[in-house]
Formats: structure tokens, sequence, C-alpha cells
């Protein structure tokens, strides 16, 4: 998918390009500074040296020389005073920057630290904000795979309040342990039912040729077929619908030319947040994709925390699944 959230060493990403969190004299320094450094080798830092250092908010590109990227993207972000210096500005400047650079030497995936958020003190959850938002709204505009790369899942935070928000409601709707095992117990026997039916159906038989026409006359609309019209029906663009929905065009393509296309439930559920679809049209769009919301479920809760606060924002929501260990919505 076009933005993902992942536990890594930036260091170790493939990828074409890898950014940076520098400072203004692009001399190295600690943290994921020090590291790409490292594994660089000797050579980048002599290439740094020869760029004369960065404003705060700006970015430069060397080679990647030891690492597995081709280029490595040194970004210079600002130093938390408050919020009051223009430091959410200058921030939101090195990821457009970052961006745009990638964009220029034909860069496909990108891999970004959360810049500013270690030494420079910029609080991880404001952090993260600034970078989700302007890595999205580029991807509206450009086909690009983006990695936003968390090394310790400890230095992640969403918004305190969000995550207590989100942690009272799933308490709320959670089911027991009791209610979770008959659950369990249901679907079983709701599968056992399912395959019997299937094999039955599948069991040979004589159709006369009328009643098949009539069976295939009256077959239900498909999970393409309802996402096709409910994006006409919205007023929307495929490309908008797949940016939103923060799928790969190729599968989005996929998807519209296989009738019986079944996608995965993060995938369908994706395409429901991208059209903004209430929760009752979520639940008629999933179903069609074979599957159903269920309160035993804390990815489930977490998707209908957001649909029914009406926030459709799709790396919103990814935010809050990641730091509740879930995945992500999108292919």
């Amino acid at each position: 998918m076009p933005l993902q959230i992942v536990r890594n060493d930036i260091t170790h990403m493939r990828v074409d390009a890898i950014v940076n969190a520098a400072n203004s004299t692009l001399l190295g320094g600690g943290g994921v500074d020090g590291s790409i450094h490292q594994a660089a080798g000797p050579q980048l830092l002599e290439a740094c040296r020869a760029l004369g250092g960065c404003e705060t908010g700006s970015a430069k590109v060397t080679p990647g020389y030891g690492l597995p990227c081709k280029i490595v993207i040194h970004a210079v972000g600002p130093r938390w005073q408050g919020g009051r210096c223009g430091e959410r500005e200058k921030l939101a400047s090195c990821y457009r920057t970052s961006l745009a650079l990638a964009r220029a030497h034909d860069c496909r995936t990108v891999a970004f630290p959360l810049i500013s958020s270690g030494a420079y003190g910029y609080p991880k959850a404001e952090a993260l904000r600034v970078a989700v938002g302007v890595i999205g709204d580029f991807l509206l505009e450009n086909d690009m795979m983006v990695y936003l790369v968390i090394f310790d899942r400890k230095a992640y935070q969403i918004g305190e309040k969000l995550f207590s928000d989100i942690a009272a409601y799933i308490d709320d709707r959670y089911a027991d342990a009791h209610a979770e095992r008959a659950d369990m117990r249901m679907r079983r026997v709701q599968m056992a039912i399912e395959q019997e039916a299937l094999r039955q159906a599948m069991a040979p038989r004589a159709v006369s040729a009328g009643s098949l026409d009539d069976a295939l006359a009256r077959m239900d609309e498909s999970f393409s077929e309802m996402l096709l019209r409910k994006i006409g029906e919205k007023g929307m663009t495929d490309a908008q619908c797949y940016k939103r929905a923060n799928i790969d065009r190729k599968l989005f393509s996929k998807i519209r030319s296989d009738r019986g296309y079944r996608p995965s439930k993060p995938t369908a559920l994706a395409f429901a947040i991208a059209l903004e679809l209430p929760l009752s049209e979520t639940k008629d769009l999933l179903m069609k994709a074979g599957f159903a919301l269920s309160r035993s479920s804390k990815f489930d809760i977490i998707i209908e925390y957001f649909i029914e606060r009406g926030n459709y924002n799709i790396f919103e929501i990814n935010e809050a699944l990641f730091a509740f260990d879930q995945s992500l919505l999108g292919a």
C-alpha cells in the first residue's frame, strides 16, 4: 500500500531512498543520523561535507554508498521550542522537500524516520500527525510507496486522548472470554454448515438449461460490482478512490477487471473508508467480500469507532491500528 507504518531499522530498508534526520551541518550525529552514517561508510561523510550544510526545514541528497538504497535524503528538522517558533511548518517542509527530491530522482519507494522526534524533542504524537498528514496529501497526487519506519514500538505514540478514547470504546464493546469462546464455537458450526452446503452444491446433479439460466440471472451483485457502483454514485474517479483507500493502482485494476475478485478484509474496509460509507453500507460491502464486523475483534471495533465519528482519514485510522498492534488498512 502507498503508506505503510513499519517497525524496522531504517538502515536495513531496501528502498530507492531513505531519509536521514540530519542536523544543519550534515556531518553526522547521534540517533538515526549516526546509524545511517555508520552503515553507509566514510564516503557518505565526504559527500555531506561537499554540500556545505543545510537549512532547517530543507533537505539535500547524496548517494547511498554502503546502504541498500540509491540515495539518502538528508532532512533537517526543527528543534522543539514549545510550538511557538514555526516548528510545525518547518517539520512539514522537511517531508514535502524530501518527497519532492525523491520524485525528482525517480524514486518509487522511500523510507522516513519520524523526523525531529528524538533528540530534537518534538512531541511524538504531533510529529507523527505532521508526517502522516504531509505524506498522505502527497500520495493523493503521486504514485509512490512510502514507509514510515519506527525503530522501537515504545517510541511510537498517537495522541494520549485518542488512545484512551479508543481503549475505552474497545472495553465497552469487547466481548469477554466466555463470549469469545462462544463466538468461536458458533463460527465452527457455521463453517461446517457452509462446507456441507458447498459440498452439496458441487455434487453432480442434473440441471436443466432453463433453471441454470434463471439461477445465473438471480446472482447477487459481487464485491467488485458493488464497489464500482458506489464509486460512480459518489462521483469519484477510480484514482481518487484507490488513493484514498491506500491501495496500489495495480491491485485496483485487478479488482475492476475481475467480477469475482475476493479482497482481504483490510482491503475491503479500506474501500469503505475511502467511499465514506456509513456503518450499515460498510457492512454490506464487507459482506460482498465474505466478511463481517465482530464485537470480539479489536480491529473491527477500532474501524467502527472511526466510522461512527465520521472520521474517514485512512492514515489516521492506520495510526490507531498500528498503536493497538492491529493490521493496517489497504492492500
